[in-house]
Order: C-alpha cells, then structure tokens, then sequence
C-alpha cells in the first residue's frame, strides 16, 4: 500500500497556506469577483495532487495564479479604469430616502433583500437613510439621515457644555475606571487580564 498520499496531503496544507497568505487576508464577503474565482480555482487545483496528479506543477500554477492577482491588485491601484473593469465600483440604491429602482434592477436586488441587509444594520426605515451604496463586494453602505444618526460623543460634550452655560452647578459624572482594550492587546501583543492556559 503507497503511503505518499500523507506528505502530499502535508505539503498541500503547509505551501497551500503559504501561497493563500499571500493572495491577501480578506474574507469570503470581503473579496472581489476576480479574487473568489482565483480562490475556487485554487482550492480546486491544490486538492489534484492527491489523486496522482504532479504537486510540484500544481503548486508551480498556483504561484502563477497568486502573482497574477497581486499584478493585477497592483494595476488597480494605478489605474481607476482597470479597477473599474475588474472590481467594479459602488451604485447608489436608495438617495434622500427613496428607492433608485434602476440600480435595485440592474444589480438584480429585490426590496426584501435590501430591506434584510437594512435590518443587519439596524436601520428599520428606509426613509431613515440618507444614502446606501451596494459596494463591489456586494456588501451594503449606509448614511443615515442627520435626525436618525446616533448620537455621538461629540454630540453630548456640546449638550454638557450648554446644560454647564444654564446651570453651573452641573457637575458630570467622573468617567469610569477604563476596561480592557482588546484593540491595545494586538498593538502590545499581549493580553491585559490574565487568561487561563487552556485558552490561550
């Protein structure tokens, strides 16, 4: 009995992470058309060598299917033309709180579908939003109408500093002792709390 299928299967899974590490971080959701074709193809080609076909010549055309993307990844960073080609851009589907039922057609998107990518965002009205764009990687971007924004930070130190103009003995409430930052865990590559050794 041939046991080579082992250390292909090992390859596969080491220089397959290596050459996909290279095509870039991007999820599903987040990659363009021609970066999911490149990825079917790839997870298609990878998985050949373990039926007998050559691993050296499939990894060989995975490289060349990776340079490829990063040659035209940079071509679309210096030339608007080419990303518009390839990538696509954005499409305005609801303006000033009304449909654009033209782009609605064109992208072959149903008022359901919008109003449940509306709903993952929290918007329940669409009259509530400003703009949406359906982006090139089909996932949608909102600006809600100034009245239904929430309010921000900003917003609140200017209320504070009117509600202090009428009655300066308003005292604001000290901030609250700061929490863990799982952001500043990254940046100083270490946890701020300590973590059990089964998790880390």
């Amino acid at each position: 009995m041939e046991f080579d299928w082992i250390w292909k299967a090992v390859l596969i899974i080491a220089l397959g992470s290596l050459l996909l590490r290279l095509a870039g971080r991007k999820s599903i959701s987040q990659m363009t058309l021609t970066q999911t074709v490149l990825m079917i193809a790839i997870g298609s080609l990878l998985i050949q060598p373990v039926s007998g076909k050559n691993i050296w010549i499939t990894f060989a055309v995975s490289a060349v299917l990776i340079l490829t993307l990063i040659v035209m990844e940079f071509i679309q960073l210096k030339s608007d033309a080419f990303e518009t080609f390839i990538t696509g851009k954005s499409a305005i589907l609801i303006e000033n709180g009304q449909l654009n039922e033209k782009n609605l057609k064109r992208y072959r998107l149903t008022v359901d579908l919008l109003e449940m990518m509306l709903r993952q965002q929290n918007i329940n009205k669409i009259s509530d939003v400003e703009w949406a764009t359906i982006e090139p990687n089909g996932k949608l971007g909102c600006l809600l109408k100034p009245d239904a924004q929430p309010v921000t930070k900003a917003d609140m130190k200017l209320l504070i500093e009117e509600v202090q103009k009428l009655d300066p003995s308003f005292k604001q409430q000290p901030p609250q002792n700061k929490k863990e930052d799982i952001f500043k865990e990254v940046a100083d590559k270490k946890h701020q709390t300590a973590i059990p050794k089964k998790l880390q």
